[in-house]
């Protein structure tokens, strides 16, 4: 593809979306610019504050399990209170919690904060992914998700680069600018992003009400929740990406700087392919789409069996993340194209709780595979793992409406009281 192709492509993929998508678009790249704590902190607790691996897994589940609940309450409070307050108050939540987690020594305490810290920074993603259903229109959903995507790989590379010289200086000051990252995020969010929350509108005269939507609407919803799982089975083997692929490369007698630089490879390769990728996926059967990325994904883990060098460990990375850049957008799509208006919230919120469930699962089952049975069960776990979730998402779509998404076309909106605007398209169940 020529220069100017390339040109054309970013121009196309980032054209016609609101103004209002590309406020929420930058808090979401200022906060991944400043969040890296995550990515220190058993190093942290070990190196710098001689606590037991043990204590520092502990650590890392409580934040685990904290997401886990953040996932769904995001989601009610997303639907009940509103997008914009959620997201505030999550984002100056985390904010408060990185800075008590910088100055706290005692172990307990440490593992409430750590716990907190999993509440507050996963209950403002529920309320982000609704709040760009509600103001982008469906033909843009799939591009918009995937520019949001962009920039979390962005900010993530970014921040990876100075944030390891940063808390080499100091574990202290490298807590306080996260926190202070996070505080300029919610800044972004208090000044330039409006509610987006539909208005319930009112029964046409003669008609029954429609029922609320509640958390016990979005668990009976079937279609919905075997994506769900299809989804966690997605993300368990995506998550040996920091689990069994480190451990089975020190085994193999690589330094963890070849670790770094195989990682990197990831994130080089989404902020460098993820727009132009954009135009391809956006007006594809996302069946198809879910379907391949899954196989792209488990296989591609499978082949880390046959690694042995630097440069095959980076080529099986490169061909999962091919998996999870067409995988990542297409899901969140679907879940906003699956919810309804006045339950995107909660759906989003469910929608997340696989992969903070993965996160959880993913580490014991790895750990446990590689000390029971060794790496090439593992990677072949993940080869069945990848084509299980791609004969789901197969079967799953296949009886869906309309599966191939519109192309650009005016649609009808109506603005809410604040002035953003909210799509009236039915939901596809």
């Amino acid at each position: 593809m020529s220069v100017a192709a390339l040109r054309r492509a970013a121009k196309e993929s980032v054209a016609g979306l609101p103004r209002e998508f590309w406020w929420l678009w930058t808090s979401t790249l200022v906060n991944r610019l400043g969040a890296f704590v995550l990515t220190f902190l058993a190093l942290y607790l070990t190196a710098q504050r001689d606590f037991s691996a043990s204590y520092a897994g502990l650590v890392a589940s409580l934040i685990g399990c904290g997401g886990v609940i953040a996932s769904m309450l995001g989601g009610v409070l997303a639907d009940r209170f509103g997008r914009r307050p959620t997201l505030l108050g999550a984002q100056l939540a985390t904010s408060a919690t990185v800075a008590v987690l910088a100055f706290v020594r005692d172990p307990v305490w440490i593992a409430v904060t750590g716990f907190a810290l999993g509440l507050a920074s996963n209950a403002s993603r529920p309320a982000v992914q609704a709040m760009m259903a509600d103001i982008v229109r469906p033909a843009d959903r799939v591009r918009a998700f995937s520019l949001n995507y962009w920039a979390i790989n962005l900010g993530f590379a970014v921040s990876s680069v100075y944030a390891g010289f940063l808390v080499a200086q100091s574990y202290t000051v490298g807590f306080l600018v996260e926190a202070g990252m996070t505080f300029a995020c919610a800044c972004v969010v208090f000044v330039k992003v409006k509610e987006s929350r539909p208005e319930r509108t009112a029964p046409v005269a003669g008609a029954a009400p429609s029922a609320p939507v509640t958390m016990g609407t979005v668990l009976r919803d079937r279609r919905f929740m075997l994506m769900v799982g299809l989804s966690f089975l997605v993300a368990v083997v995506f998550t040996q990406s920091s689990v069994g692929l480190p451990i089975v490369m020190g085994e193999n007698g690589l330094t963890s700087a070849d670790v770094g630089i195989v990682a990197s490879v990831n994130g080089a390769i989404i902020v460098a392919l993820q727009i132009p990728l954009t135009r391809f996926i956006e007006r594809r059967d996302p069946g198809r789409l879910l379907t391949f990325s899954s196989l792209l994904i488990g296989y591609g883990f499978a082949l880390t069996a046959f690694a042995g060098s630097l440069a095959t460990y980076a080529l099986t990375v490169a061909v999962w993340t091919l998996g999870e850049m067409v995988n990542a957008p297409t899901q969140s799509g679907l879940v906003a194209r699956l919810a309804p208006a006045e339950g995107r919230g909660r759906y989003q919120g469910v929608y997340t709780t696989s992969w903070s469930a993965a996160a959880l699962v993913a580490p014991l089952a790895g750990g446990w595979v590689l000390d029971s049975a060794g790496a090439g069960w593992l990677w072949a776990g993940c080869a069945v793992l990848g084509t299980v979730a791609a004969a789901g998402y197969w079967l799953l779509m296949r009886g869906l409406p309309g599966r191939r998404p519109a192309a650009p076309a005016p649609v009808s909106v109506a603005a809410s009281a604040d002035g953003a605007t909210t799509d009236t398209v039915s939901r596809v169940a």
